[in-house]
């Protein structure tokens, strides 16, 4: 059994100011994929480089800001980093680990909330990734992309659809865009184990008492190629852990 977890941290230090480590301690997955690092390498917590994982990170050139990073129980046989396109790798979106029987990626796309700007390099992200994903369905190896992708897909996916239908996160063209991920042979593995299954978010706005309430939505994914989805044994949101605005979203795959 593989277990993997997802989470966007947002911002390292604070996370573990709220328990990361205890959180690895006591749920002990196997891969950990972290978005929004907000830190580079050698700001990284002690305590969380004592853990017993090997640590891989891509940081973004600006202090403070984006990033990724995978922990793995298992030495990557090799690390890549980015997508080949400048803006994107400088801010630290993308991260490859390579393992014996599977690639991981962690995935920290743009947030299209703070106006039009980042909205159309949001959406150029999403031109980039797509070819990029689709690529590795070819290979001989399974591959999963965790992370935050920052769109809600379906009216299921998010508490108010009606209210935020031009809200960016659930913008028409966004949902679009996830769909067509999907029909080119991925998997939304979280989804395909809880079909119809609503209520289920892994994001929250800290404001209104968003998580008490549940008003969430779910932007946080493990999107896989086929194979995968046939060994995923359980996925769950840990929402019972309070290390960010996000909850780890964590699938146990037989492999």
């Amino acid at each position: 059994m593989l277990k993997i977890s997802s989470l966007n941290v947002n911002g390292i230090r604070a996370a573990h100011r709220h328990g990361f480590t205890d959180w690895v301690e006591e749920t002990d997955p196997d891969i950990i994929c972290i978005q929004e690092l907000r830190a580079m390498e050698d700001q990284v917590p002690g305590p969380i480089k004592k853990l017993n994982y090997h640590e891989s990170y891509h940081a973004a050139e600006k202090k403070g800001y984006s990033g990724v990073g995978i922990l793995s129980k298992e030495d990557p046989i090799t690390v890549q980093e980015g997508i080949g396109v400048d803006w994107i790798d400088n801010e630290g979106r993308i991260l490859m680990a390579e393992f014996e029987d599977i690639i991981v990626f962690s995935i920290y796309a743009p947030s299209g909330t703070t106006g039009d700007e980042r909205q159309d390099l949001k959406m150029e992200f999403l031109d980039h990734f797509l070819p990029f994903a689709q690529k590795y369905l070819r290979k001989e190896k399974p591959v999963v992309f965790c992370g935050d992708y920052n769109i809600c897909h379906k009216a299921i996916d998010i508490h108010n659809p009606r209210q935020n239908k031009n809200t960016s996160g659930f913008l028409p063209e966004e949902r679009e865009w996830v769909t067509r991920l999907l029909q080119t042979g991925f998997e939304d593995v979280y989804r395909r184990l809880h079909e119809d299954e609503t209520d289920l978010y892994s994001w929250w706005s800290y404001r209104a008492a968003s998580k008490e309430r549940n008003k969430g939505w779910r932007i946080d994914y493990h999107m896989s190629s086929p194979e995968l989805l046939e060994s995923a044994h359980s996925a769950v949101i840990e929402m019972e852990w309070d290390l960010s605005d996000h909850a780890p979203v964590t699938i146990s795959y037989d492999i």
